[in-house]
């Protein structure tokens, strides 16, 4: 079993100097004591400034749009998640005893903000160019992975764009519930276009992720309904 400093040598590149900013940046308040919230702050303002120079970068000719939704894919929850379950990060949170029977350590929002509070503290230990060439290796292999800028406009954006360019009313979202415990709480929206008549639900774990899915199982039915009325 590695001890904290040889794992993060190994995974980042990276010797630390103040093992207890690391310690801290590992400890979910649920653990009590000195824990990451602070250091996940200040390690989320880091990564997008690093993830925006390295973008930049990347695609000189990208427009301000273009640019904002790669670095939202990359920075965004579920792709911090992924990027910390495959740094087995996991195994070195520490968690208080309900998280660690609810299974917090698998927890993807839990992840990511860890993975965010490490950035912080690598920052804080090492300064800003330390924190930049940790930040661009870890992101190194999904820079060639990303999707086109038309594919990465969220579901929301294509349904409002392609109810605009046809000079219709946008869509409403609608709460229709709220259920589950303040902290696994489930919303379920339903995402109305009037014009048409038609009506697309979604659930999710937050008000934005279920409208998201509305405004995306509104869009199926779109593209069914145009290709009815063009054959």
């Amino acid at each position: 079993m590695k001890t904290l400093p040889e794992w993060l040598q190994h995974t980042f590149g990276y010797a630390c100097r103040d093992l207890s900013l690391f310690e801290s940046a590992l400890t979910h308040r649920s653990a009590g004591g000195s824990h990451n919230e602070r250091l996940e702050f200040l390690g989320d303002a880091v990564l997008n400034c690093v993830t925006a120079d390295v973008l930049y970068r990347q695609f000189p000719t990208a427009p301000e749009g273009e640019l904002s939704r790669y670095r939202a894919t990359l920075v965004s929850g579920e792709s911090l998640a992924m990027v910390a379950s495959e740094l087995q990060l996991g195994d070195w949170l520490r968690l208080g005893a309900g998280e660690l029977k609810s299974g917090g350590f698998r927890r993807k929002s839990i992840l990511a903000d860890t993975l965010e509070a490490l950035f912080g503290a690598i920052y804080l230990d090492g300064g800003f160019d330390a924190a930049f060439k940790v930040i661009e290796g870890v992101f190194a292999t999904r820079l060639p992975q990303l999707p086109s800028a038309a594919q990465l406009k969220d579901p929301k954006t294509r349904l409002q764009e392609t109810l605009q360019a046809r000079a219709m009313a946008l869509p409403e979202y609608v709460v229709e519930a709220i259920s589950g415990e303040p902290h696994a709480q489930q919303f379920r929206v339903r995402c109305e276009v009037r014009t048409l008549q038609l009506q697309a639900q979604g659930e999710g774990s937050s008000r934005r992720a279920a409208e998201q899915e509305s405004a995306q199982r509104a869009m199926e039915q779109l593209r069914q309904l145009w290709n009815l009325n063009e054959s």
